[in-house]
């Protein structure tokens, strides 16, 4: 594809009507479109990631703890052959530049270059309607997550019973249509159990508002299946894993003895020095790389250091 950027940035629409039913996200609080501009700003983000994911991977490694970074690919990314004449080039993506950056480095695992490989299989990798990955992007990502920690995934987890329905997700409640997508979700938990939770997550549980908590949710699962892989996990991530055992989180609680899964992209140290995991973990959407992290997280507070107060949890007959 001909780059067609334009000379200065630009505010577009929220969200991309692509071919066959396909939206994408353009817009927004990050910027999406911009991230594909290149430049010499952008260069600089790039290099900064690049750096701070070689000092954490060092500085895991002198507490003996693997560390292995994943950013999940934008759907523009992957599926730029489903844009109508979207004035962009999929080869600036941020995750195509970091994996070249960091090419033979066991800290970053490139998933763009395996996503656009299966992006044509029988399975669609990401949501039509929705900015996050299926039920089958999500299965992809963890099996090259366990091939990169030489882990085997437990036979039968790609063929856990599912569940279907249909529902009006985050792109498509953006249109006046509001289109209707059918979502299956798999059935992921079975071995492992919620060990843990965060006074944060337990709060919001007990107002009945866990779908409004996202960053500062922290839960830990254990499980004590002998076939499981006895090491420990801690996971730094988003919306893309999840604290419900129900994506990235509830496939890893399966696979390991313990998975702790903190909901940020700044890590907490201290916490990870307490823990001592076996793997750090981090993931991140490509385009939350627009913001570089602190690393100064508080996992027991919920935000990050020096923030004040955590967030109130909503009113039960709130807006």
């Amino acid at each position: 594809m001909v780059s067609k950027r334009p000379r200065s940035s630009r505010r577009w629409d929220a969200v991309h009507e692509g071919r066959d039913g396909w939206l994408f996200l353009t817009g927004g609080s990050n910027s999406v479109m911009d991230q594909y501009r290149g430049g010499l700003r952008h260069w600089w983000n790039l290099r900064a990631w690049a750096r701070l994911i070689e000092a954490r991977a060092a500085r895991a490694a002198r507490l003996g703890i693997r560390c292995v970074h994943m950013i999940v690919p934008e759907k523009l990314s992957v599926y730029d052959h489903m844009t109508r004449d979207l004035p962009y080039d999929a080869g600036l993506a941020s995750t195509r530049r970091l994996a070249r950056r960091l090419a033979g480095q066991g800290a970053y695992l490139d998933l763009l270059g395996p996503f656009r490989a299966a992006r044509d299989g029988p399975e669609p990798l990401y949501l039509r309607t929705d900015t996050h990955w299926s039920a089958a992007g999500c299965l992809l990502a963890y099996r090259e997550v366990m091939r990169a920690v030489a882990a085997l995934p437990p036979a039968d987890i790609g063929t856990r019973p599912v569940v279907a329905d249909a529902r009006v997700m985050d792109l498509g409640d953006k249109l006046p249509g509001r289109p209707v997508e059918r979502i299956v979700r798999p059935q992921i938990q079975r071995d492992a159990v919620r060990a843990g939770t965060g006074a944060l997550l337990a709060s919001y549980e007990a107002a009945g508002r866990a779908s409004d908590l996202h960053v500062g949710a922290h839960a830990v699962y254990r499980n004590d299946n002998p076939a499981a892989d006895p090491r420990r996990i801690v996971l730094f991530g988003d919306s893309y894993a999840h604290f419900a055992p129900i994506l990235l989180t509830g496939l890893l609680a399966e696979s390991f003895a313990e998975v702790h899964f903190v909901w940020s992209s700044s890590l907490d140290w201290g916490y990870i020095a307490r823990v001592r995991p076996d793997i750090l973990l981090f993931e991140l959407a490509e385009r939350f790389l627009a913001r570089l992290p602190s690393d100064d997280f508080d996992v027991a507070a919920g935000r990050r250091a020096g923030r004040g107060p955590a967030p109130p949890v909503p009113a039960e007959d709130g807006p």
